[in-house]
């Protein structure tokens, strides 16, 4: 296999084990843990001085590198990305149904493309809480589907399909009275009592296996690619990184980033300041050091973009066109919906031309205005320098997304250039 083809067998591994944002966070923490790193907790005290550090947060993780050199002034790369995609969550009261089928309540979750979601075998997954405050993570495996109407009964289906958000997007999960049944008893299932569940944030989630297909195994088919294809390419980036390096190499993958990111565990959360902070500490700065530092760092913001789309060439800016399979892109809007600036462009494009990667611009046609990443958030909040990148796909949003075997490769060649400095 070449290399792009084993990362990209290794990104499904992750994705395949990362249904949720939970889920995502803990197989971040065991791989770095696997590979020596120590996990640390925000209720302690934390190691002082060089070494490899991991520490969860609800849905999110930041794992870091000290290397032996490191001092004061020390600054920092680190890798932002996302632990979460758009899709729904399990409300309160869940079990429902009528005529003879069971349903499960939820609600949507960010933005998801709502068409590509019918008629799937999906299944929920994420946390639940016990009265005593244990943690569960639990998964179902294949259990719901989104059923769609009958062409025979719905004609002009095919003219303009529109979904009721609340109506026609509750998943069928079997067959009886609700009254019962209990959709908690199916999701804990040996993990704890149903009737112990204090609490629960649960997620729906596709069950079909990622896999590459295509002329030559060029393309690869996988949901959570946004952003579990970022999350992943900065892990394998970061696990490399040497004990001598001459920056502290940081991954920050952080939930939430499809809502607005305004939550403790989000980039517009305390999360990563409150980590640098105690880094810092660690190494002796003082406050006008610390400073210092952060103004020598770089974030590089990393989330998938729009590659052309062939169906749709026309919904693209005519001269910045990027392909899939044509390496990450730089993100660029006037308006700062990405922070990418002159310096930061120049510092990402030589960190590609070190990896010896090629590189390719994104920005949107004026008519189609861009969404935006953690980038301007976490440039706010820190004031440190940022650059928004990413991997081009299709399908954005939707149950299951494409993009070219070669460029989450490119991704990760591109960052570990970064975190070398």
């Amino acid at each position: 296999m070449t290399n792009a083809e084993t990362h990209i067998a290794d990104l499904a591994r992750l994705v395949e084990a990362a249904p949720s944002s939970f889920h995502a966070a803990a197989e971040v923490a065991r791989r770095c843990e696997d590979a020596g790193f120590t996990r640390v907790h925000e209720t302690e005290a934390w190691p002082q001085g060089p070494g490899r550090y991991v520490v969860v947060r609800d849905g999110a993780v930041i794992a870091w590198v000290v290397p032996t050199g490191a001092g004061p002034l020390t600054p920092f790369t680190v890798l932002g990305a996302h632990t979460d995609s758009p899709g729904f969550k399990l409300k309160p009261r869940p079990t429902t149904g009528r005529d003879g089928w069971l349903q499960a309540g939820v609600e949507i979750y960010g933005g998801p493309l709502l068409n590509s979601w019918l008629d799937r075998e999906l299944e929920l997954a994420g946390r639940v809480v016990t009265r005593d405050g244990t943690e569960h993570l639990v998964r179902t495996g294949p259990m719901l589907r989104i059923p769609q109407l009958a062409i025979h009964l719905d004609r002009q289906v095919n003219d303009g399909l529109k979904l009721d958000k609340q109506r026609h997007t509750q998943p069928v999960w079997g067959l009886g009275d609700r009254s019962e049944a209990d959709v908690l008893a199916t999701l804990v299932d040996g993990a704890c009592s149903p009737e112990d569940v204090a609490g629960y944030d649960v997620v729906v989630a596709d069950t079909q296996q990622p896999r590459t297909f295509g002329a030559d195994g060029a393309l690869f088919a996988s949901g959570r690619l946004d952003n579990l294809l970022s999350v992943h390419a900065g892990l394998c980036a970061l696990l490399d990184v040497p004990d001598d390096a001459e920056r502290v190499a940081v991954l920050a993958a952080f939930d939430h980033e499809e809502i607005g990111s305004d939550t403790r565990s989000g980039a517009g959360g305390p999360f990563l300041e409150d980590v640098l902070g105690r880094v810092q500490r660690s190494l002796g700065a003082d406050a006008v050091e610390r400073r210092r530092a952060l103004a020598a760092s770089l974030v590089v913001s990393s989330d998938v973009g729009h590659s052309v789309h062939p169906n749709y060439g026309e919904r693209h800016d005519a001269a910045n066109r990027p392909l899939a399979g044509g390496g990450p892109i730089l993100k660029i809007n006037a308006n700062q919906r990405y922070v990418t600036d002159a310096v930061g462009a120049a510092l990402w494009n030589g960190a590609c031309e070190r990896a010896g990667v090629p590189v390719q611009e994104f920005v949107s046609d004026n008519t189609m205005p861009c969404g935006s990443t953690i980038g301007p958030i976490t440039a706010t909040r820190l004031g440190i320098r940022t650059v928004d990148v990413g991997v081009p796909i299709l399908s954005m949003h939707s149950a299951r997304e494409l993009c070219a075997v070669a460029d989450p490769w490119y991704l990760r060649q591109a960052v570990a250039a970064a975190f070398a400095g």
